[in-house]
C-alpha cells in the first residue's frame, strides 16, 4: 500500500517574464554584495519570454509526492476567482487529491511575477492573497490524522499561526512532520521556531533561513572541516547542531550551487549538486526538499542516498521552465544514479 502524504502551503499562478534588456548589477560594500536585476527606467521593455504556470510550495510538493507515487492529498487556499479557474483546470493532469483545499469568494488567489534573469535567478514579485489567510477552523484535521506523514511548506502572514496547532495534532496522532520554515515563523526567532522544532522528524532550511533561525552567521574567514573530498564550514556545522534538538530527527541545511548538508546526531552529510543546465532556479528548493523526504523510506533511512535522491530531481526542475515540469519519478532518479556511479556523498 502506498504512503499517504499531506501537504499545507501555499497555491499561486506564476507568470514568468525574461526580457533580453534586463541587467544584473551587482553592488558592493564593506559587509556584503548585493545583486539586482536592473531595468532602463522610464522605458517600455519588449518581452523576449512568457509563460503561466502554477506554483507555490503546497503546490510543488503535492505535485512531486504525486509523481513519485505517493497517495497525496494537499492543504492549500484560493479564491473564487480567474486565477483558481487556472490552478483547478492544473490539478486535472495531477496525482493529488483537492477535497481538502479551502476556497473562499471573499478572498483573492496567490499571484507572482516572476523575472527570470539571463543567469537563471529569478525575482519574484508575489501577492500572497489566500495564501496570507489560512484559519484554523478552515482546516480538515481528519486528514491530517489519517496521513503517513504531513509535509509543511512555509506559511505566510496570518496563515503561520496555524503552523503550531497542526504540528501538535500531527504528532498526537503519530503523523511524522516533514518540515519547512518559512519567513514568517524564522522572524520570530529561535525560542518561537524551537517548538515546530520539539516536533519536526525532519527539518529542511537553506542556508539563509538556517542563519535567520539560528542567528548564525557564516563567517568567511572561519576555517573549514574537511570532509573525505569535500569541506563543511564550522558555521554551518554550528547551524546544524543547533537546529537539532530531538532525538530520532534529520536536520538538512542547502546552499545553492554548493550542494547540501545534513545532520542525524551522529554523522554529518555532504552531498554536491548534481550538475545541470540552468533555465529557472524557482523550484529547486521544493523538489529538494519533499524528494529528501520522500526518498527517506525509499532508501530505507539512507540520509546520504537521499541527499543524492533530492539534488537530482531539483537538477531536473531547474533545467526547466516552470516549477513542476522537470519533475521526475523514483525509476528515473535511481536510473541516473546507475548510469553516473561517480556522483556521490560524503560523510565527515
Amino acid at each position: 500500500m502506498n504512503k499517504k502524504v499531506i501537504t499545507i502551503g501555499s497555491a499561486t499562478m506564476d507568470v514568468f517574464v525574461e526580457c533580453d534588456e534586463a541587467n544584473v548589477v551587482s553592488v558592493c560594500s564593506k559587509n556584503k554584495n548585493s545583486d539586482f536585476m536592473s531595468y532602463p527606467y522610464g522605458s517600455k521593455i519588449d518581452i523576449s519570454t512568457f509563460s503561466s504556470n502554477v506554483g507555490g510550495g503546497g503546490v510543488n510538493t503535492a505535485c512531486n509526492f504525486g509523481n513519485l507515487g505517493f497517495e497525496t492529498s494537499a492543504i492549500f487556499k484560493i479564491g473564487k476567482d480567474f486565477y483558481s479557474e487556472g490552478i483547478l483546470d492544473f490539478f486535472k493532469s495531477q496525482k493529488v487529491n483537492l477535497k481538502h483545499i479551502i476556497q473562499k469568494d471573499n478572498v483573492s488567489t496567490g499571484f507572482s511575477i516572476i523575472l527570470v534573469s539571463f543567469q537563471g535567478d529569478r525575482t519574484v514579485l508575489a501577492h500572497r492573497g489566500a495564501n496570507a489567510n489560512i484559519k484554523e477552523d478552515e482546516i480538515n484535521f481528519e486528514a491530517i490524522k489519517d496521513a503517513d506523514f504531513m509535509y509543511v511548506a512555509p506559511l505566510n502572514g496570518d496563515s503561520n499561526k496555524v503552523l503550531e496547532p497542526i504540528v501538535e495534532y500531527a504528532q498526537k496522532h503519530g503523523t511524522k512532520i516533514c518540515f519547512n520554515a518559512g519567513t514568517t515563523s524564522l522572524k520570530k526567532g529561535f525560542k518561537h521556531i524551537k517548538h515546530i522544532l520539539n516536533v519536526a522528524d525532519i527539518v529542511v532550511m537553506n542556508k539563509e533561513e538556517a542563519s535567520l533561525a539560528t542567528e548564525i552567521v557564516v563567517r568567511p574567514d572561519t576555517k573549514t572541516e574537511k570532509f573525505s573530498h569535500d569541506t563543511i564550514h564550522v558555521d554551518i556545522k554550528a547551524m546544524l547542531n543547533k537546529l537539532k534538538v530531538r532525538d530520532y530527527q534529520i536536520i538538512v541545511i542547502t546552499d545553492g550551487k554548493k550542494g547540501a548538508y545534513a545532520y542525524d546526531g551522529n554523522k554529518y552529510y555532504f552531498c554536491p549538486v548534481y550538475p545541470s543546465e540552468v533555465i529557472s532556479t524557482l523550484g529547486a528548493g521544493d523538489a529538494f526538499a519533499s524528494t529528501f523526504c520522500a526518498s527517506i523510506n525509499r532508501t530505507n533511512f539512507d540520509i546520504g542516498k537521499s541527499l543524492m535522491y533530492a539534488s537530482i530531481n531539483s537538477a531536473s526542475v531547474v533545467s526547466k521552465f516552470s516549477a513542476t515540469e522537470g519533475l521526475l519519478k523514483f525509476e528515473k532518479i535511481e536510473d541516473i544514479l546507475k548510469h553516473n556511479k561517480e556522483y556521490t556523498y560524503y560523510i565527515c
